[in-house]
């Protein structure tokens, strides 16, 4: 563990419009690419039950049109979010110092998993936008807990999904879903934390102080611009490629749905393992699960998508490839599966 020291540098306006800026860009894109268009469509939601049709139901045959059409309709719906996480996740790594990001999220431990859960109810972005955030946080050296919760947390946690689910599928749904999530969020997050090991911990803070009292060796745009050219290259080339892997594979990840699937575990823990792999767009689970159930889907693997569906993907592993040890990402991926089975379970038994 470590402490900070108790004398702080003093710090006028050129140190504070730095931070100032970062809130702004934040609260401006957020506004435009997620909470204005959510607020809109509550009233969709509450009105036809309905928040559109499923991005799976187009009953596509050959990979190659899978993966193109698949790779066309969710780029689409998420390049703005997209670009406004490469843009947030570079200026965090110049725009707030680091001494404020470690006293918030430094530490390994519960206060600072649960502070990253937090910070992220406000972004409401899927697992694939929030990745590129995540990165800029690692860079900065913030805890691998903390990192997590924020990245899981973000599609998640997302109260504009819970009351989309609520409306269109029930609150019984959205209770779940909540519940599980906590425990998605929390526990997940700390076991990857402690098998991280020791050689994840951030170094000390009383550099980061040092390093934030410094005058900056470099102008901003140049150190922007740098930022923003290595996050882009380490996360957004294999972003596009895994979308269209997998587009091509979901002719095999999601078979026709019949009355037959109903609650087996047959169709529980392979659907559980495709919704865990699979990529989607913010709520696009809800649509998704809709459907398949009217087909005949079961509840139980029904529930098992709606909490893996929007939790991590494969691109978003892979987009974190280099934030995280490989044991760490392997260790989330499997939690995620479990958790799904077991809340999949659970929702057979209580919805």
């Amino acid at each position: 563990m470590y402490s900070l020291s108790p004398q702080s540098p003093e710090r006028g306006w050129s140190f504070w419009w730095k931070p100032a800026l970062f809130v702004l860009v934040a609260v401006v894109g957020l506004y435009y690419v997620k909470w204005s268009p959510y607020y809109l469509k509550s009233f969709m939601a509450a009105d036809k039950h309905s928040i559109g049709a499923s991005i799976l139901n187009d009953n596509q045959g050959s990979p190659v049109a899978a993966a193109l059409t698949y790779a066309k309709v969710y780029f689409l719906a998420i390049w703005k979010a997209a670009v406004l996480a490469v843009i947030l996740g570079s200026l965090l790594q110049v725009l707030i110092p680091r001494d404020w990001l470690l006293r918030l999220f430094g530490r390994a431990g519960f206060s600072s998993v649960l502070r990253g859960g937090l910070f992220a109810l406000p972004g409401m972005m899927c697992s694939c936008c929030a990745a590129p955030v995540v990165a800029g946080m690692r860079r900065q050296q913030v805890s691998v807990g903390a990192a997590l919760a924020f990245w899981i947390a973000n599609p998640v946690l997302n109260p504009a999904t819970l009351v989309f689910m609520g409306f269109v599928l029930g609150w019984g749904f959205t209770a779940l879903r909540l519940v599980a999530g906590l425990v998605l969020v929390l526990g997940v997050s700390l076991i990857a934390q402690r098998v991280s090991g020791p050689e994840e911990t951030p170094e000390p803070a009383q550099e980061a102080v040092a390093e934030a009292a410094a005058p900056d060796s470099k102008n901003f745009l140049g150190r922007w611009s740098r930022s923003l050219w290595q996050l882009f290259w380490s996360t957004i080339p294999v972003y596009i490629l895994a979308v269209l892997a997998l587009g091509a594979a979901r002719v095999w990840l999601f078979p026709h749905v019949d009355g037959a699937m109903g609650n087996s575990l047959l169709w529980l823990v392979p659907l559980a393992i495709a919704g865990t792999l699979f990529v989607i767009p913010t709520a696009a689970e809800i649509p998704i699960v809709q459907t398949m159930m009217s087909l005949g889907l079961g509840t139980a693997p029904a529930v098992a998508l709606l909490m893996t569906l929007p939790s991590v993907s494969l691109p978003s592993l892979l987009m974190l490839r280099k934030s995280f040890d490989t044991k760490v990402l392997v260790t989330v991926a499997l939690l995620t599966i479990l958790v799904g089975i077991v809340t999949g379970l659970a929702g057979a038994l209580l919805l």
